[in-house]
């Protein structure tokens, strides 16, 4: 707490006073029943939030109105009745009891919402830009008075349940915030023209929540700076001006953020600088006289620190943080920053919302299982029998398996041949700008291996040889995957972006998976080159988070990279490889020629495993090559195992 006054100060909201600076933003984790019920995964989920140390903890959003207009998600919660009281109940019970204010938040999602509807409801027919959401059909008058009643109906129900404060969402396409964009409010009524009256909607919603529900404290999101200034959306200054509409009607705290899903600039991305938008946030604080508070890539303590203490923000949201780590706050608190879990903003969590699927976490595999004993939230039962494990390869897969399995009691060494843990992370930590931060979960767990007990090698290649004069009762090999396609004058994605293997002007890539978007993406930002991407699948990045395949296609579309998909390469030859494809057979010349395919490990320890008297396990790319997130959820669930 010394070295961060300013977080761990506390602050008031309303009539509450708040232990310290630090909120739980809410999230949508697809956790909750289909019918809108609360479940027990999600009251985990939430009690675990809540004794990480957070000041104020919410919910995520509750859908107000019975026809199901305003659920944008298949695990939504729901707020429309008064048989969800009891399970919403359950929240506020667990998140005061373990020391938290309980903030509920309701959410109509508009634009957004719909989803087992064959329509959503906006101000306007705007068509929507991503395919994903359903065909807008214009919300009418009586519709709107409907809307303003669901949010206070739902109010009242949240005050039943127990919440000690009320969020309100306005923000990145949800119903509140299409009324107040331009670009999505064409209408010529009274809730259409110009910024006050796009805001008549918010300001109704508003003013009926307080009113219903007296000095309980009521707070709303809404966006900053909508960044749609290429369809037309509100100026920033518009955007700061919705904020002090907001404190007018009575608002007790506002929480700005950035951006619409329909953005086209990164706003969560790795590519933009932690911190990078506390300026719009300084902006609203500069106008209004209530709370400010913004989530936005501050993963780092020192940055809320710096702008509370500076006047930017009162409060700091965290969203992904914690759920990467729910005990982000009270790591922080004992100075036990080095073994905070790190969210690497890979996004994968709120991706899988739009596949209709629980969210899950690339570095925390507990994620959704915080009530399960055999997942170990909270720590794990000592194994029955120790012991000796021994671990080729310091990659995410090997590092998760062995601070599992020492922390269970286990007598764990690692072997890495190269002198620095992480495996094929080093290599993906130079694709793009921002993809260092790939690294800090390797530093995490490294800490974490060292805290456990565990041995671990640097430096130090591990053969057959090895594994006999060690005598380990448990081999691990989490040792990468093979790589296919490697001759003579064909790179490998390690020779080019960790040995400094040079490449001629003319590039092509076997294969456009992860691995191999990534190696031209590094190509490019390195210099210039002309790159012919080569595979036989349909569809280029298959493997790669949606939130960052759009920027790499776009880098690629802007730079003239050839993509030829459905297309198989029969030959490689000194300056040139031959392929067949849709349009027949052909040469493609080139300089240099890389090979991004991997495969399973195929080398010595596959028969080295066959033959091994104890326990062998393959894990991670060494198992299959898949994502960081299936690399150590592989190296968890062995170590839960073991």
């Amino acid at each position: 707490m010394e070295r961060y006054p300013h977080i761990f100060q506390p602050g008031t909201i309303g009539r509450l006073s708040v232990k310290n600076r630090i909120k739980y933003a809410a999230t949508e984790t697809n956790f909750p029943y289909g019918d809108g019920y609360v479940s027990d995964r999600e009251v985990a989920y939430m009690e675990a939030q809540a004794k990480g140390g957070a000041g104020i903890v919410t919910t995520q959003g509750a859908y107000p109105d019975r026809k199901g207009e305003g659920k944008g998600f298949k695990g939504m919660m729901s707020i429309n009745d008064d048989r969800y009281i009891p399970g919403l109940a359950r929240i506020a019970d667990v998140i005061r009891a373990n020391g938290a204010l309980s903030s509920i938040q309701i959410l109509h999602c508009g634009r957004e919402g719909g989803i087992d509807l064959d329509y959503c409801l906006m101000p306007s027919v705007v068509p929507q830009k991503l395919s994903y959401f359903k065909p807008p059909r214009e919300i009418t008058r009586e519709e709107i008075r409907q809307a303003v009643k669901d949010h206070v109906a739902a109010a009242l129900r949240a005050k039943k349940a127990g919440f000690d404060m009320i969020e309100l969402s306005g923000i990145v396409g949800y119903l509140i915030s299409t009324f107040i964009s331009r670009y999505t409010n064409k209408r010529t009524d009274e809730y259409g023209g110009d910024l006050k009256e796009r805001c008549r909607l918010m300001v109704e919603v508003i003013e009926g929540v307080k009113a219903g529900v007296g000095d309980m404290p009521v707070g709303i999101r809404l966006c900053g700076h909508e960044l749609l200034d290429d369809r037309g959306g509100n100026t920033f200054e518009e955007s700061v001006e919705s904020f002090r509409i907001a404190e007018e009607a009575g608002a007790d705290y506002l929480s700005v953020t950035v951006g619409w899903h329909e953005s086209s600039q990164s706003v969560i991305t790795r590519d933009v600088p932690m911190g990078h938008w506390l300026s719009i946030a300084e902006a609203v604080k500069k106008a209004v006289d209530v709370p400010v508070m913004m989530a936005f890539r501050q993963f780092l303590p020192h940055i809320p620190e710096k702008a509370i203490a500076g006047g930017q923000i009162d409060f700091v949201e965290m969203c992904r943080p914690m759920i990467a780590d729910p005990e982000f706050p009270r790591k922080v608190s004992e100075g036990r920053e080095g073994e905070i879990i790190p969210c690497i903003a890979c996004n994968v969590c709120f991706s899988r919302l739009y596949y209709h699927q629980p969210i899950m976490c690339s570095v925390r595999p507990s994620l959704g299982h915080e009530g399960e004993e055999a997942w170990g939230y909270y720590g794990f039962k000592p194994a029955e029998k120790r012991k000796k494990v021994l671990v080729v390869g310091g990659g995410p897969a090997g590092l998760q398996c062995a601070e599992v399995a020492a922390r269970k009691g286990h007598e764990v060494t690692i072997f890495e041949k190269n002198d620095r843990l992480g495996g094929n992370i080093l290599i993906a930590s130079r694709v793009d700008a921002g993809a260092a931060e790939l690294l800090r979960p390797i530093a995490t767990l490294g800490e974490l291996c060292r805290k456990a007990g565990v041995d671990i090698r640097l430096g130090a290649a591990c053969d057959p040889a090895t594994v006999g004069r060690e005598a380990p009762d448990v081999l691990v090999v989490a040792s990468g995957p093979s790589i296919r396609g490697v001759s003579k004058g064909v790179l490998t994605p390690q020779d080019v972006m960790a040995a400094g293997e040079k490449v001629g002007p003319r590039v092509v890539i076997m294969g456009a998976g992860g691995v191999g978007l990534g190696v031209a993406v590094y190509l490019l930002r390195s210099g210039e080159y002309e790159i012919t991407v080569i595979d036989d699948a349909g569809k280029p990045g298959r493997d790669v988070n949606p939130f960052y395949l759009w920027q790499y296609m776009a880098l690629m579309r802007k730079r003239k990279v050839s993509l030829m998909m459905r297309t198989a390469v029969k030959a490689v030859e000194i300056g040139r490889v031959r392929i067949a494809g849709p349009s027949g057979e052909g040469v493609v010349e080139t300089d240099s020629i890389i090979t991004s395919l991997m495969a399973p490990e195929e080398g010595i320890w596959k028969d080295t495993a066959g033959s091994f008297a104890g326990e062998a396990y393959f894990i991670g790319d060494a198992k299959k090559p898949r994502r960081l997130l299936n690399a150590i959820r592989d190296g968890y669930r062995l170590g839960m195992v073991l």
